[in-house]
């Protein structure tokens, strides 16, 4: 008996008649996260975490129609006992569990196993399917802890502090540039590109707090943030409004620092090892504590990954989606790193 079928819209639910994370307009679509590679436009309804629901509405629109739900709260939609369970990857991101007849699959969107302060912990589902990500599914992924992470940012901006220049962070807008600004709060004034506020307006309505920080204004002269701290999002990497911060220092935080050479690509004075995704070690851990029969395995090192897993035992099949295309060293991430 099949719950879960891969169509050209997306993942889609056979006897429920839905679609999870759909990259294309379907009626009913069931949301993991508020990143634009798992939540498009174009859905006639909306199912997501209630901390999610402001965040579509700032970026897709506020008018759409889309209903919240708690984490571990069921609803039956046509027989199918759905449920939201904390998937760890950013704020109200969830794991979607569907029961049908007694069959349980979980469609976990993106994960990570470390906890960041700001995201509801990941929660193990045992499942008979589970859809697994990949996005940093090798064996050279492999995260320093959260406080060794910190850290590192702490000490970059004290030593460019020390010599007389600006600290710029590059990271995603949504769930990166919240845990940049929680890891350096207190260490000088702190100013963000516009399209962080407006996420950041998404934590605040929902009773998350943030540290101060100030919205930078690239139209006009900026020589105020000399020696403070600016983040931004990759968007502006190479960019003119990048080039006007006096004194500048700029770093890239991202899973894919791993690998030095993406650094150098940019030109970066610097390059820090933080992923919002689950890393190699992580990835086998959580698939692990599922205890499911069978894995599919999308978005990133699909191939290699589904290989290994069926190596040890696992079976597990590669599935090809529209998730994860801009998962790459070219747009740091670009789909929710």
């Amino acid at each position: 008996m099949r719950i879960i079928q891969f169509r050209p819209e997306g993942i889609y639910c056979i006897p429920g008649d839905f679609y999870i994370d759909p990259w294309r307009p379907v009626d009913m679509a069931l949301i993991t996260h508020g990143h634009a590679d798992h939540a498009r436009s174009g859905m006639k309804k909306y199912l997501c975490h209630h901390f999610t629901v402001p965040i579509l509405k700032s970026r897709i629109g506020a008018d759409i129609q889309v209903q919240g739900i708690g984490y571990q709260e069921s609803i039956r939609i046509n027989q199918v006992k759905v449920s939201f369970h904390p998937a760890g990857h950013i704020i109200g991101s969830a794991q979607i569990r569907l029961e049908y007849k007694g069959k349980v699959v979980v469609i976990s969107g993106d994960y990570k196993l470390q906890e960041d302060g700001l995201s509801t912990p990941f929660e193990s589902v045992k499942c008979h399917e589970f859809v697994t990500e990949s996005t940093f599914g090798l064996p050279i992924y492999q995260w320093k802890t959260v406080q060794e992470q910190n850290a590192a940012l702490q000490d970059w901006v004290g030593y460019n502090r020390d010599n007389g220049r600006t600290s710029v962070f590059v990271g995603y807008s949504l769930g990166k540039a919240q845990r940049i600004m929680q890891a350096i709060s207190g260490m000088g004034p702190m100013y963000v590109h516009y399209s962080i506020h407006r996420l950041n307006e998404a934590y605040k309505s929902v009773g998350i707090h943030l540290p101060d920080y100030q919205v930078v204004d690239f139209r006009e002269d900026v020589k105020y943030l000399n020696q403070g701290i600016v983040i931004v999002p990759p968007a502006l990497v190479d960019s003119a409004m990048l080039r006007k911060i006096p004194n500048m220092a700029y770093a890239l935080c991202s899973g894919w620092m791993t690998v030095r050479g993406a650094r150098r690509w940019r030109s970066a004075d610097a390059g820090f090892a933080i992923s919002d995704h689950a890393d190699w070690p992580d990835l086998l851990e959580a698939i692990k504590a599922t205890q499911a029969d069978r894995v599919y395995v999308t978005h990133g090192q699909t191939a290699v990954f589904s290989k290994f897993l069926n190596e040890i035992g696992m079976e597990s099949e590669e599935v090809k989606t529209e998730f994860g295309d801009e998962h790459s060293v070219d747009s740091l991430e670009g789909g929710g790193e």
